[in-house]
């Protein structure tokens, strides 16, 4: 039993890894333009990515178990609505096939089971690349407001520029906080 624990242990922490990303003040979704000196080191769990739900869900594979990830301090529009399937193919996009780093917040999952996670590929943070392209508009759900800060103005900048799913208005809701 003892060894078993012990290989537990080893394997778990093999799949976990650190990537330094922005700190939330001077964040660039790329993860390479912070000239300051000023980052954080993020830890994370290692998955693979294998299937894309929508826009800010995904389903992925760690330590050969499946999970469902929703991530965290942003929304995509659903089904039903203008830009669904755009935003869920730049998810895509970006995501198809790849190894992720997902970074827990506060709450590990919510209400429907899906881990609620910040997911990076390489050093692209994912989450912020979709505001930022405007496929997806910032969403704060507390406890899980890390970034808040930093999507926000992400927001605002592609609803200034009309770019991802901002023309087709799916994100006029007459308010910048939701």
């Amino acid at each position: 039993m003892r060894k078993f624990l012990i290989s537990l242990l080893l394997l778990a922490a093999a799949c976990t890894h650190e990537i330094a990303a922005p700190s939330a003040g001077n964040i660039d979704t790329s993860g390479s333009n912070d000239t300051s000196g000023n980052t954080t080191t993020i830890s994370g769990d290692t998955a693979l990515v294998t299937r894309i739900i929508d826009g800010d869900t995904i389903d992925v594979e760690m330590n050969g178990v499946r999970y469902r990830v929703r991530y965290i301090g942003m929304n995509t529009p659903e089904k039903d609505q203008p830009c669904y399937q755009e935003a869920t193919d730049a998810n895509a996009a970006l995501l198809s096939g790849k190894t992720v780093t997902l970074v827990k917040d506060t709450s590990e999952t919510d209400v429907y089971g899906r881990l609620l996670r910040y997911v990076y590929v390489g050093d692209l943070f994912v989450n912020a690349e979709l505001v930022k392209e405007g496929w997806a508009e910032n969403d704060v759900y507390p406890p899980d407001t890390k970034y808040e800060d930093t999507f926000h103005p992400l927001e605002l900048q592609a609803r200034a520029a009309n770019i991802g799913c901002h023309p087709t208005g799916v994100f006029n809701d007459g308010s910048d906080t939701r």
